[in-house]
């Protein structure tokens, strides 16, 4: 058989159950760190329950997506998890949903592993999303599941520091509202309201304009520039105003 009637049989089933995402619908990716929760306790030793050096590396994989080949608008990380908002239009690898996870989740996988010098690895899944408010409503998801996350984590080891075990330490936080969870950290010392938004809101990574000192090329005379970067907002509004602040990105993207 030639090579290209065998290439031609042998494709079928590589690509038989291929799928892309439908034109006009927003695409967020999610990616997660595949045993993070096992890897940070026992190989990479990172302070509990936040550190700051994590935070930074995380927020270097997010910055790292931007160019990774696809159109990405927004990027969002909270603890071992980022969420990535692409153009509405971006047709990369022709939408395909395979080629979407697998080049994310190894883009990612080995940027975090070369800012940890040790192996580490992310998944990833697509939400795909055909409103503005579904996309508004995705990253108010992702944030409120953000500040669930760090009251539980400072709660749990708030109590593993006075000496609890981890079965101890979860069951003693089963049944508690979220009420109950600040006051058992203020009655430690800790006003859980104080704490860095970061830690309880998660933090972006998106494009911002700039203006840089410059000299006009023709005339030698001193001009400001405009110029385009990634910054990294360790301040993210909350709630409803997040919700408006997500709308900006959206209506970039949209047609």
């Amino acid at each position: 058989m030639k090579f290209e009637d065998l290439d031609t049989s042998m494709r079928v089933f590589e690509t038989a159950h291929d799928h892309c995402v439908l034109p006009e619908l927003f695409i967020v990716i999610r990616l997660d760190g595949r045993s993070f929760t096992r890897q940070t306790k026992e190989v990479w030793q990172f302070d509990a329950p936040f550190d700051v050096r994590f935070r930074d590396i995380m927020l270097q994989t997010t910055e790292h997506l931007f160019d990774s080949g696809f159109a990405v608008v927004y990027g969002y990380t909270q603890s071992d998890e980022i969420s990535l908002l692409l153009r509405r239009d971006d047709a990369t690898f022709g939408r395909k949903t395979r080629k979407l996870i697998s080049v994310l989740a190894g883009e990612a996988s080995a940027r975090f592993s070369l800012s940890m010098g040790s192996l580490a690895c992310f998944d990833a899944r697509i939400c795909q999303l055909p409103t503005q408010f579904l996309v508004r409503e995705y990253f108010l998801w992702r944030q409120e599941d953000a500040h669930r996350n760090a009251l539980n984590a400072h709660c749990y080891w708030m109590l593993r520091k006075s000496g609890n075990s981890a079965q101890e330490s979860t069951n003693r936080l089963i049944g508690l509202s979220v009420a109950d969870k600040n006051e058992f950290l203020f009655q430690g010392g800790l006003n859980f309201n104080d704490l860095p938004s970061w830690q309880k809101r998660g933090a972006g990574v998106y494009w911002e304009n700039y203006q840089k000192p410059s000299v006009n090329p023709k005339t030698s005379e001193a001009v400001l520039a405009s110029r385009r970067r990634l910054k990294h907002d360790l301040e993210l509004p909350i709630r409803e105003q997040y919700g408006s602040f997500i709308d900006q990105f959206v209506e970039e993207i949209s047609p």
